[in-house]
């Protein structure tokens, strides 16, 4: 029996149903403190929605490596997702990974196809003002890859240049804000891309002259690939990483936050981000 939506049948049964509601969340969880310390109340049932189907929808790109991407068995892995799993076990649910267009991320969340984005997405006052925001698991720098022949050394160098980034990311939304106005004034085109990757490869092929990009993803896909592109240090500004979730889904977002804060404190986010970038690169507090 669902005590959640018995709430809001009478009035005369609300403080009871309330209390029972309480008892049973407490005996469901554990103990574990993400779940139980974050019930819903009035009429947000968000926390109850994602427990009551026993399962989170995580909405993503899944080509933003090392945030959640596909493997060589086609498997979706990443540092978010391997994040994100424990956070499910937290609240007492299960993952479920959603690819969605980046462009049409919102419109996903918003219509319930997913529960939450959640993949290296940068906060930015328009999407505080959209979405229900986590707090913030990890800094991140915009920046500027190039290749090596030193032609680019700096943001000023672009002027006249050909400048590649993603569809729908926050590079994009960049240029558009204070910080990234004297950039865009600057170069001569801006090419848009599907990934970073394929921005990366126009890079490869000198058709653009710079990708600009989260440095985080730019360091491991130079990794990874082997490659000899240069972050500049000369980065646009810097930014944090948190989840979205749908406006007003109170609930559920603290019982997120609760669960990273427990899992900074227990060690478990250290030792995802050591697997992924050799060190602790998290900023829960």
């Amino acid at each position: 029996m669902n005590f959640k939506r018995l709430l809001a049948m009478t009035g005369a049964a609300v403080l009871s149903v309330s209390l029972l509601a309480a008892c049973g969340a407490g005996s469901s969880s554990g103990g574990k403190a993400s779940a139980g310390s974050a019930a819903d109340t009035g009429a947000d049932q968000s926390l109850s929605y994602v427990q009551d189907k026993g399962e989170l929808v995580l909405g993503l790109d899944d080509s933003f490596p090392p945030m959640g991407f596909r493997d060589d068995d086609n498997t979706i892995v990443g540092f978010d997702i391997d994040v994100a799993k424990a956070v499910c076990e937290k609240l007492g649910v299960e993952l479920k990974t959603q690819p969605v267009d980046w462009d049409s991320k919102e419109i996903e969340l918003n219509a319930k196809n997913i529960d939450c984005i959640w993949n290296g997405l940068s906060v930015s006052p328009e999407r505080e003002k959209a979405m229900n925001m986590s707090i913030p698991y990890m800094e991140n720098h915009m920046a500027l890859v190039v290749r090596p022949d030193g032609a680019i050394k700096s943001i000023e160098d672009m002027k006249g240049k050909v400048l590649a980034l993603q569809s729908g990311s926050t590079a994009e939304e960049s240029l558009d804000s204070e910080d990234g106005a004297a950039l865009k004034e600057s170069v001569a085109k801006v090419t848009s891309f599907d990934d970073n990757l394929t921005a990366l490869m126009d890079l490869d092929t000198k058709a653009s002259d710079a990708v600009l990009m989260d440095d985080v993803v730019a360091n491991y896909l130079i990794k990874q690939n082997k490659k000899d592109y240069v972050v500049l240090n000369d980065f646009l500004y810097a930014e944090n990483y948190a989840i979205a979730f749908r406006k007003d889904d109170d609930a559920l977002t603290e019982a997120v936050n609760q669960a990273l804060r427990d899992l900074k404190k227990d060690g478990t986010l250290a030792e995802i981000s050591k697997k992924w970038f050799g060190a602790d690169q998290t900023t829960v507090e």
